[in-house]
Parts: C-alpha cells; sequence; structure tokens
C-alpha cells in the first residue's frame, strides 16, 4: 500500500511551549503546538490546513487537528494584552518567534530530529527551576503578571527570578493590570485554582502587589487550600458574603463557583451540626439548598464539607426524606398547603433526627 504523504514534510516545523517544557520536565504532555517557519498563509491553505486565528495566523492540521501557527513577532502599539501588531511574513525566524514568549521556560524548540534550539536559557532554568522572563518585551503584556503567578502554582519546586519579580511589580505601580478584560484574569486564577499549589498563585501577586487592582478583597490574607476541586478551593479563600460578592462581580465569576461560596458561608455550619442544631434552622437551611426539589445542592455541600460517610449519608438520608414527604392536599391549596407541608416536613425532621 502507497504511504500517505506527511504534508508537513513541505515545512519548517518546530515544537514550541509547554509540550517541549513538560516534556524536559517528564510530566504528562498535553496538547502539541507547532511552529511553522519560513511559511506563509497562501502555502498552509493550500496544504489543506484551516485557518482558526483571528489575531495571528494559527492553522488546525487536517489530519491531526493540532494547531500550527506562523512563526511572529509583536510589536506593542496600544493598551492590554491586545494592543500588538503581528508580523508574520516569512521572513520571521524562529529565534524572534521564541523571543516574543513570556519565560525561558517556554521559549524552547524542538526540530524534527529531537534536538533542542534554546536561545534565551530555558533548558538551564528548567533545571535551576526558575521562572524568568525572556525579555523586557515581558512589560508589554500585563497579563504575563498571572501567567507567572499561575505558573508559581502549576510548578511549586520553582521559584520567580528577582529580577522577573521586578518587574512585575513595576507593571502593577504603573497600572497596566487595569486594561486587562475580566474574563482573561478570571482564566489565569481559574486555573491557578485546579493547580498542585493554588496557595502560591496568591503569595505571588501578593509579592508584587498584584492583588491591588483586580483582587483587593485579598490583600493582607493568606489563602489555604484543603479541597482539590477549583469551585471548591475557590469557596474557601478567607473572605465573608460582602467581599465574595464584590469579587464575583469584579472578576465576572461563575455562578457554580459564587454558589458555592454562598452555601458554604451560608449553610455549612448547620449542617454540620443537624444532630445539634434547632429544627427551624436545619429546616431553614433545607429550604435554601432546594431540597424541595432535588439534593444536587445539599450533595456538593456535603462534598465540600469533607464529612465522614457515616455522617454524609446520615444528612443525605434527611434530605431524602424531607422531601419526600408529602400530605393531602384535601380542603388546602396556595400558601395554605405550603404552610402544612412546611409542618408536616419539620415535624418528620425533628423525630427523624432522633
Amino acid at each position: 500500500m502507497a504511504q500517505i504523504p506527511n504534508i508537513t514534510d513541505e515545512l519548517e516545523v518546530y515544537l514550541v511551549g509547554g509540550a517541549v517544557r513538560d516534556g524536559l520536565l517528564g510530566r504528562a504532555v498535553g496538547d502539541n503546538d507547532w511552529v511553522v517557519v519560513n511559511s506563509s498563509v497562501a502555502q498552509m491553505l493550500a496544504l489543506g490546513f484551516t485557518q482558526v486565528g483571528r489575531d495571528f495566523p494559527v492553522f488546525l492540521h487536517p489530519q491531526t487537528h493540532e494547531e500550527y501557527a506562523l512563526a511572529r513577532t509583536e510589536r506593542k502599539q496600544g493598551q492590554g494584552h491586545r494592543g500588538f501588531v503581528v508580523d508574520a511574513s516569512p521572513e520571521v525566524i524562529l529565534e524572534e518567534d521564541l523571543q516574543r514568549r513570556d519565560l525561558t521556560i517556554n521559549a524552547i524548540a524542538k526540530d524534527p530530529q529531537g534536538d533542542l534550539i534554546d536561545p534565551f536559557g530555558g533548558a538551564a532554568d528548567l533545571q535551576a527551576r526558575l521562572l524568568r522572563h525572556v525579555s523586557a518585551a515581558f512589560a508589554e503584556d500585563p497579563l504575563r503578571v498571572f501567567r507567572v503567578a499561575r505558573f508559581a502554582a502549576q510548578l511549586p519546586e520553582f521559584s520567580v527570578a528577582p529580577e522577573t519579580l521586578e518587574l512585575m511589580q513595576q507593571m502593577c505601580e504603573a497600572g497596566e493590570l487595569a486594561s486587562l478584560s475580566a474574563e482573561r484574569v478570571w482564566q489565569e486564577t481559574e486555573k491557578a485554582l485546579s493547580a498542585d499549589a493554588p496557595q502560591r498563585f496568591f503569595e505571588v501577586l501578593q509579592q508584587v502587589d498584584g492583588l491591588d487592582y483586580w483582587m483587593p478583597e485579598l490583600r493582607g490574607r493568606s489563602p489555604q487550600f484543603k479541597r482539590v476541586n477549583a469551585v471548591h478551593r475557590y469557596a474557601e479563600l478567607p473572605l465573608d458574603e460582602a467581599d465574595f460578592d464584590s469579587l464575583a462581580s469584579r472578576l465576572k465569576v461563575p455562578g457554580r463557583y459564587q454558589q458555592m461560596a454562598a452555601d458554604r458561608l451560608m449553610w455549612a455550619d448547620i449542617v454540620v451540626r443537624w444532630r445539634s442544631i434547632d429544627v427551624a434552622s436545619l429546616a431553614s437551611a433545607l429550604q435554601a439548598l432546594q431540597v424541595n426539589h432535588d439534593t444536587r445542592r445539599l450533595l456538593r455541600l456535603l462534598e465540600w464539607l469533607q464529612l465522614d460517610k457515616v455522617h454524609k449519608d446520615s444528612v443525605q438520608q434527611l434530605g431524602e426524606g424531607w422531601r419526600a414527604v408529602q400530605i393531602s392536599a384535601e380542603g388546602l391549596s396556595g400558601k395554605a398547603f405550603g404552610n402544612a407541608l412546611y409542618k408536616a416536613r419539620c415535624e418528620w425532621l425533628d423525630q427523624a433526627r432522633r
């Protein structure tokens, strides 16, 4: 059978970024990212690639669907992480593409023979466990302050280079972070909450005054996390109801995160003390957690509480039993029926706890 030709054989292609970094660290490699040198949009389309990039030429391979980007340079012209003029002409060389990247450990490429192209010492910084910026152009993209903090959370054995911390602080003090969108800041925060050491994200931001504009509620506080789920970790932040409300509004935090935090603040203590708390308070908690309809919110709160199995099963059975209580509607309607049903459920709840 004739071998199907590989369309990338006609291109000068290099593996770049996180795939190279994680491979050198012995970590699981996610998606492969490729950079194409000495090519053009016309050639990529002619070879069957599909263009998907809006701000710069990025293409999907017709078989593997992996991303291939033309080598490019970026020149600052405007505010925020989108305020760049992009040059993706065939004249852009690989070293220029690598130079625009944020950290040296992300500025390593690998050629088809497996040899490294590492003009900025990224491999040495991997050995030294160091997060260091590639060039002064780092300061042109304020999102990189949050990216470095996020990498510190994902790679807890790495330290941030002093000169990089100093540059990040200068960017924060200059008010550069105000030009970012809430969506991009939350995206980095959410990734950090899923990382191995999420507290480092907040520690690094605290160190460079990076909390002032987007997360002032967390200034001077040291979040500690015992849970592994990002939604649960968000609810662990040392904030009160007003703080959570203002933070969620500013960062446009998704509803499931806000709900978890609110349920933790309002009802966690009552659920934990279900045996000794008064029936009215426990009934209020079950009502607020919408157990009348289903037990999903109650189960999510029980998961957050990390109760032992006996305790968890007992509360779950209370919720299911509460929901199962029914009364005859004969002679009752509207509010009168609701009140009678609530009373019957409270009586059942009082008996069931005994």
